[in-house]
Order: C-alpha cells, then sequence, then structure tokens
C-alpha cells in the first residue's frame, strides 16, 4: 500500500481546499483526496487502499471523518469493504457489482439463476467518429473510436442487441476476439486490460419499433416494441469513455431500477 509524502499530503491538501467551496464538510474533503488517488492510480482496481488508521494520520483527521468518507465511496460502488481484511478499490469482476450497468431483468428467476447472457459479436473495428459519437465521447469530430456490434442471448433467445464506441486512443487493440473470448462482464475486461474502470453511467430510455435489420436480428416482427437504451458510462473525473446503443426484447425481461 502506498503513501504519499507528507510534503505531497500537505499540497494535495491545499489544491483540494483551494477546489472545495469553504462550506464543503470535512469528510466530503477528505472523500474528495480518496478520489483523487483512485483517479490518479494510485491505488488499482482490486488493491487494498491504506486503513482507516492510516489514512487519518495521513490527512490529519479524525478516524471517524475518513470513515465516512469511505462510507460514501463504498455506497456509490468505488470501493468494496471486505470483513476482516480491509477495504478494496471496487472492480467490475466483483460479485456484488457485475452487471451492475444492466438492468434488465427476466420475469421468472433472476440474474443468478438466469446466468450471463451468451454474447455473438458481429462486427468490432476502428473507425472515424461522427459528430454525434464525438459529442457524447468529448471527442473532436473524425477522430478514432472502436466501434462494436454484438448481440446478448438468454437461454438461446437473443435479446439485447447493442452498437457500442469506444474512444479509439483509450483501447487501442480492442478486437472482436478480446470481446468474444472474456468470460466475465465486458467492463471488467476494459478494466482489466486496458486500465479504464467505468464509475457510473447515465441512460435515456424510450421505447421504440426496430427496423427490418434489427428485427431480424432479434427475431421479432418489425412491429414488436423494444426498449431503446442509449447508455453514456464514465470513467473518474467524470470522462465519458463509452456510447452504449442497445434495444431490449420485454416479452420474457423487464427492466428494473431501483430508486433510492
Amino acid at each position: 500500500m502506498s503513501s504519499l509524502p507528507h510534503s505531497a499530503d500537505t499540497s494535495a491538501t491545499a489544491a483540494t481546499a483551494a477546489a472545495t467551496p469553504a462550506f464543503s464538510p470535512l469528510y466530503q474533503q477528505i472523500k474528495g483526496l480518496i478520489l483523487q488517488g483512485l483517479q490518479q492510480g494510485e491505488w488499482k482496481p482490486g488493491e487494498a487502499i491504506p486503513s482507516e488508521v492510516e489514512l487519518a494520520a495521513r490527512f490529519r483527521v479524525s478516524q471517524g471523518t475518513v470513515r465516512k468518507a469511505i462510507d460514501e465511496l463504498a455506497a456509490e460502488n468505488l470501493l468494496v469493504r471486505r470483513q476482516g481484511k480491509g477495504t478494496f478499490v471496487a472492480t467490475h469482476a466483483e460479485q456484488q457489482v457485475q452487471y451492475r450497468f444492466l438492468k434488465l431483468r427476466p420475469d421468472v428467476g433472476n440474474a443468478r439463476t438466469e446466468g450471463p447472457a451468451q454474447r455473438t459479436i458481429l462486427d468490432c473495428r476502428r473507425t472515424r467518429a461522427s459528430a454525434e459519437v464525438a459529442r457524447a465521447l468529448a471527442l473532436r469530430s473524425g477522430d478514432a473510436v472502436v466501434q462494436a456490434r454484438r448481440i446478448l442471448s438468454f437461454g438461446g433467445t437473443p435479446t439485447i442487441l447493442e452498437d457500442i464506441w469506444l474512444p479509439g486512443q483509450a483501447f487501442k487493440g480492442l478486437t472482436a476476439e478480446h470481446l468474444a473470448s472474456y468470460q466475465g462482464p465486458t467492463y471488467a475486461m476494459l478494466e482489466l486490460e486496458f486500465g479504464v474502470r467505468m464509475v457510473r453511467a447515465e441512460e435515456k430510455i424510450r421505447a421504440v419499433l426496430p427496423d427490418a435489420e434489427q428485427a431480424e436480428l432479434l427475431r421479432v416482427t418489425t412491429g414488436t416494441p423494444l426498449l431503446s437504451v442509449e447508455r453514456i458510462s464514465y470513467t473518474y473525473n467524470d470522462v465519458p469513455m463509452e456510447l452504449r446503443r442497445g434495444l431490449y426484447r420485454t416479452d420474457t425481461h423487464h427492466y428494473h431500477n431501483t430508486l433510492i
């Protein structure tokens, strides 16, 4: 476990204080410092962060203040507490956060009993970002992107048709073989092999009818209503790293979300 020198701690604290309103609670400032360490790669996904006692000494605050900051980061699925072992940087390979961005649930049973989707990669290539894709990913029109299309099936039934765009610079070397061969969540593969961790996502959902090609791929008629789910996923510091557009069948599944 790494620890910054005292001088670095002081400068980091000063920089955060300068960027943080005076009324910001102290634990929020400590949360910001821990998040800064995550953003800078001081602790990698799956690695342990220093103990609450060590962080309290490092930032010269009480252990309770550190605990409250870590509680919020854990609630946001950025950190994971393990009883008797410590606190670790969350990873999409963790059981409790696997597929947390996929909200489609089976009408019968649950996601665990249903098991992971079977993936069919239809296309994966490097191309140039259209103006629309560039805007979503904070790129310039014409910048390199990786574009992929795949089908996710459950029980042999094609259920989700997805088009995915990723910044080409961050995902050099990503191929159809990568997407097809990795057995766990795709986000875990992007994290493990390319060092990009998706920490949050925003979605837009609407009801649509498929065109002829989409209907054929999903084995439905063009008159079958589908859910269109457009997602932008972000890494640390709100940097967009993925645009994903999915068409979801809802004859055997439903979209499930928990509002808190």
